[in-house]
């Protein structure tokens, strides 16, 4: 593999795709970057071709299913420049363009990974993909006028899973796995809170992104939650329904607190010593509060035009506040119970 093209893909491309994780990318110790690395280039780029709504669903689904042969078989060049010819045209952002169009550099990175790490790319490139699946299979075509919900929370949860909570169990098993020692918890213990950090993660974006979510017809609000609390999907899109739907929403919000916990119980059997691995785990984990305080506080959560989102100064704002915070665990949950605490007022009003 040229190296040029390599220090490329996991350098400037993951960079300009992956936006607010590359900051995390960064910070995290080298030997496990391009492991993590090349596992989010290659879902990343899944994920463009299972969200470009100009393609039918179906062709989607099968160019997502031709990508993950590729990913776990011998990559076929003629397979790769089908997917980023059908795909390439449809997108907007020339970094988009740019990935597809590096499938078969991306793949070609694999087989200079140990074997332990490119099986582990491979596993949870398989499993994100299987989420982006089960979107393409549960979900109408985004064109169709047509809105459709996740029955009940068993739901709800395996999908938290499928697209984030493998997220932190592989996130585990490189730390395990490069940094031997660093973990002092048991590894069945930490890969349980690892899977239920990257589910805390995914039920914020659920919360924030559910008014867009609901307008290309996707209700990852559970049918028997809504049905509870007298709501159906369609309910959620006419004007003025945040009030109403409120109830669903706190109710929500206490599970994704709990989900959080862990994530923090986490990040605290991380040395402070580990300062690096530390703050990779902490800076979602503070985004990630700072978000549901907005959901909480936000009247009109179901208004597209009103989503509950840090912005970009306050994210570097967390990145300056964490620093001091990060070798302290006294430090690290004074901060993090303030937020729960706000949160959980909001919830109980």
């Amino acid at each position: 593999m040229n190296s040029s093209s390599r220090a490329f893909l996991l350098g400037p491309l993951l960079k300009h795709v992956s936006r607010s994780f590359y900051l995390t990318l960064r910070i995290l110790p080298a030997a496990i970057r391009d492991p993590i690395g090349l596992a989010y280039l290659l879902a990343r780029a899944a994920d463009t071709i299972a969200d470009t709504s100009l393609i039918s669903p179906e062709r989607r689904l099968d160019l997502l299913l031709s990508l993950r042969a590729q990913v776990n078989g011998t990559p076929d060049d003629a397979a790769l420049a089908q997917i980023a010819g059908e795909v390439t045209g449809q997108q907007a952002q020339p970094d988009e363009r740019a990935l597809l169009e590096s499938l078969s550099a991306a793949l070609a990175i694999l087989p200079h990974l140990s074997a332990d790490d490119a099986a582990a790319v491979r596993d949870i490139v398989t499993t994100l993909t299987t989420g982006m699946e089960f979107d393409l299979h549960t979900f109408p075509d985004e064109t169709s006028g047509q809105i459709a919900a996740l029955n009940a929370f068993d739901e709800l949860d395996r999908y938290t899973y499928l697209v984030a909570g493998c997220v932190g169990e592989f996130w585990t098993k490189m730390t395990y796995a490069h940094m031997p020692g660093v973990l002092k918890a048991a590894p069945d213990i930490m890969l349980a809170r690892g899977v239920r950090f990257g589910k805390a993660l995914q039920l914020v974006n659920v919360l924030r992104d559910c008014a867009r979510d609901l307008r290309i017809g996707r209700c990852y609000l559970p049918a028997t939650l809504l049905a509870r609390h007298e709501l159906t999907p369609q309910d959620l899109l006419r004007p003025n329904t945040s009030e109403n739907a409120r109830a669903v929403l706190f109710e929500l919000l206490h599970v994704t607190l709990e989900r959080f916990r862990d994530a923090i119980e986490y990040t605290l059997a991380i040395p402070a010593s580990a300062v690096r691995l530390r703050l990779a785990c902490l800076w979602p984990i503070m985004i990630g509060l700072d978000t549901l305080v907005l959901l909480a506080q936000n009247d009109a959560w179901l208004d597209p035009s009103r989503i509950s989102k840090v912005r970009r100064n306050d994210v570097y704002r967390i990145m300056a506040v964490s620093m001091p915070l990060a070798a302290s665990n006294a430090l690290v949950r004074s901060w993090t119970d303030k937020r729960m605490r706000t949160i959980s007022a909001a919830i109980q009003r």
